[in-house]
């Protein structure tokens, strides 16, 4: 547990983990069960329910599927590698494998790089040196991901094509590893497809553009603000007090200071532990709170939240 933790921090979060809650993980089981019940279950209903309700039904369910994904790799709800990857591996979101975004999210972990260009592979930031080589395109798509309507519509093209870029260097190189992931994925992706095409009312090209889209653009409405550039480590991630519908859909990662700072807290935990000192966490983060993701609309739809170049890299 991180250090600056009293022993009254301590005991409550070896309390929480030592119940019998803590021991058995059963609402993350209850989520696994749920989503891979529901999943399967949408699709075979469509041809009654129609295409737009079971669309509007499986893009939350989407972005779900991403938030558990997020608490497998983090080690919940075993604490077997393999079984997590095994429970985590259906590639319901289509864009991201389970194990490239478990490896380069665990990176992001390293608190000491958060928001550093090419240190930080979750930045949103540039360099000094990238943002004067990038063209005047790029730079209004990046000034525009700095507000929520833009990191809507363009959050997900600017992710899609770094990752494509990123990842077609990785094949090209011939590194065996991104080979392998890449064709197991794509192995598993071409098995769901030809489900969704035989068993509902949804094409595969719906699901791709109406379905996965959309909802990898809602988890980025979380990721909008997450960080920010600071001296101080601890005061680059944000506590968001958002509402419940979207603490559930974020599995309560609105709360992110939390999570950075106690990785291997249950979802399920967090708000006890964030509520029982909650003036302690703001004092922590530096008062980098946002109120809710309302907030963040409401005071920067036509105002970049700051600027995409990093202030320091």
């Amino acid at each position: 547990m991180p250090h600056y933790l009293d022993d009254a921090q301590r005991d409550d979060i070896l309390r929480l983990r030592a119940g019998f809650t803590g021991r058995t993980e059963w609402p993350t089981w209850l989520l696994l069960i749920g989503v891979y019940s529901a999943w399967p279950a949408l699709l075979l209903l469509s041809p009654r329910l129609g295409v737009w309700p079971t669309t509007a039904l499986m893009i939350p369910l989407t972005v779900l599927w991403m938030s558990l994904q997020h608490e497998l790799l983090h080690g919940h709800p075993t604490r077997h590698l393999w079984l997590n990857k095994l429970l985590g591996y259906a590639p319901f979101a289509v864009w991201y494998p389970y194990t490239l975004y478990r490896d380069s999210h665990l990176l992001h972990h390293r608190d000491e790089d958060l928001t550093i260009p090419d240190l930080d592979p979750e930045s949103r930031y540039l360099s000094r040196l990238s943002w004067e080589e990038t063209g005047a395109f790029m730079r209004l798509l990046r000034w525009l991901d700095k507000t929520p309507p833009g990191r809507l519509l363009f959050g997900v093209p600017l992710a899609l094509g770094s990752l494509i870029v990123d990842e077609s260097r990785r094949l090209l190189r011939g590194e065996r590893q991104a080979w392998f992931m890449w064709s197991t994925h794509g192995f598993f992706l071409l098995l769901m497809f030809v489900f969704i095409e035989r068993y509902s009312a949804l094409s595969s090209l719906h699901y791709l553009l109406l379905i996965t889209v959309p909802a990898l653009a809602i988890s980025m409405v979380r990721s909008y603000y997450e960080h920010r550039p600071s001296e101080q480590p601890q005061q680059r991630t944000v506590i968001n007090e958002a509402s419940w519908p979207w603490r559930w859909l974020f599995l309560n990662l609105n709360l992110h200071l939390v999570h950075h700072d106690l990785p291997g807290l249950a979802w399920y935990q967090i708000p006890a532990v964030y509520s029982a000192r909650r003036e302690e966490w703001l004092a922590r983060s530096g008062g980098f709170l946002v109120s809710g993701y309302a907030e963040l609309f409401r005071r920067h739809s036509f105002a970049p939240i700051d600027s995409p170049q990093h202030p320091s890299a």
